[in-house]
């Protein structure tokens, strides 16, 4: 029997509603890429930038990365091109539907938001008048990048310097871990060369290594990971 035109028709809007067909999922895509998730390979940390809820976050160091990092420049992922546009600053590569984006901050403290307004402040250069601050015992503190388990450096660790604080001139920074305890990393000017240890935390034995770009230096101890640079370690 056949079927009249106008019943059909009628028919297949019937079935069309009812498997759930529409205009939503359309609209859904359209604003997917605002919520996308910045991928693990790309080592994002922080709320949000520049403000926390913002959909791009601050990049850290991972091979993805590594390439685009500079000291001069803060390195943000953002799910969208419209995201990205919002923030300024230059689109350096897309992965997976991310736009890696680069920001000048003519700062030697990029990529530390919390270290760059913290150590940014005016500091006498090293072995001129280089006080230290009674309340915390540290020259100077900061904020900076950090990784444990052998993950990326995507948490925040509160550090503080101690200059020339060995007879040698051996420098200090203690770095505070998420867990309370604290990491002391020994340097011979700005090169770092070893870390305390002890049985008590199983860091007896852990192989220490260092690499350095320009005035950031990347610090491996065992499965930690800690990253500095100069101007809180001498000063300046």
């Amino acid at each position: 029997m056949r079927v009249p035109t106008c019943l059909a028709s009628a028919a297949a809007l019937v079935l069309s509603a009812c498997n759930g067909a529409g205009d939503a999922p359309a609209q859904e895509d359209a604003t997917a890429g605002e919520v996308a998730v910045i991928p693990e390979s790309l080592a994002p940390f922080g709320e949000g930038y520049p403000n926390a809820g913002d959909p791009c976050f601050n990049l850290g160091e991972s091979p993805a990365t590594s390439q685009y990092l500079d000291d001069s420049a803060v390195l943000v992922g953002c799910p969208s091109p419209a995201s990205a546009a919002a923030i300024g600053g230059a689109i350096v590569d897309v992965v997976d539907g991310v736009s890696i984006v680069t920001i000048p901050t003519g700062d030697a403290n990029a990529g530390m938001v919390e270290a760059q307004a913290r150590t940014s402040v005016s500091q006498p250069a090293y072995g001129e008048g280089d006080a230290m601050d009674a309340a915390t015992g540290y020259h100077a503190t900061t904020t900076l990048p950090c990784g444990f388990d052998n993950k990326a450096p995507t948490q925040n660790c509160d550090a503080g310097v101690k200059r020339n604080w060995g007879d040698d001139g051996t420098n200090l920074v203690e770095v505070t871990k998420p867990d309370g305890r604290k990491r002391a990393i020994f340097f011979n000017g700005t090169e770092p060369y070893g870390a305390d240890s002890a049985q008590a935390d199983g860091s007896a034995g852990w192989d220490f290594s260092s690499t350095r770009d320009g005035d950031r230096i990347t610090i491996r101890f065992g499965p930690e990971t800690y990253v500095m640079v100069d101007a809180l370690i001498e000063g300046g």
